[in-house]
């Protein structure tokens, strides 16, 4: 059996690598996306029901194609679907059983939509779980991935997802 140099197999490494640690880029995890394409979008998935995904594509890829930019790919669209900014409300224009389901959060700024589906879906009496039902598609989509669901309001959701065809 043979013995294994730990140190000249670290040095060997090292070279392999180039001498250096790999290096993380300084915009990781950010989309690379040009703001007028992110900008577009948005405005597409910000609507009320789920749009096809052929069809947004197709109109993404004609809003690119406009201004000479290339257009993001099918897979890039469904990462940036939980990235996105979504919906907010202003929590003095919900009705009271919604805000009464966000009970220890700070009213006093815009609520992010998913995080308003998620306190109602939890916290709130059938008003608010009713409210939150009918909220846009990308809100429950983005609330379906927030950790913390616990088994009967998750299974609330997903419900009301497979009702709405978001899921």
């Amino acid at each position: 059996m043979s013995e294994i140099d730990l140190e000249q197999a670290l040095r060997r490494a090292a070279l392999r690598l180039g001498g250096a640690a790999a290096h993380r880029r300084a915009d990781a995890g950010q989309p690379r996306l040009p703001a007028a394409v992110m900008v577009d979008l948005r405005r597409l998935l910000l609507e009320q029901e789920r749009p096809r995904m052929v069809d947004l594509l197709s109109a993404l890829r004609r809003r690119c194609r406009r201004r000479g930019e290339a257009c993001p790919s099918r897979a890039t669209v469904y990462k940036l679907l939980h990235q996105i900014e979504g919906h907010s409300y202003d929590p003095s224009a919900l009705p009271e059983p919604v805000r009464a389901a966000l009970y220890n959060l700070n009213l006093q700024r815009p609520v992010p939509g998913h995080q308003l589906a998620f306190y109602c879906f939890h916290h709130g009496d059938l008003r608010a779980l009713s409210f939150a039902s009918g909220m846009p598609w990308l809100d429950l989509y983005q609330a379906a991935r927030t950790p913390g669901w616990r088994p009967r309001t998750r299974a609330l959701l997903d419900a009301v997802l497979e009702a709405r065809g978001i899921a």
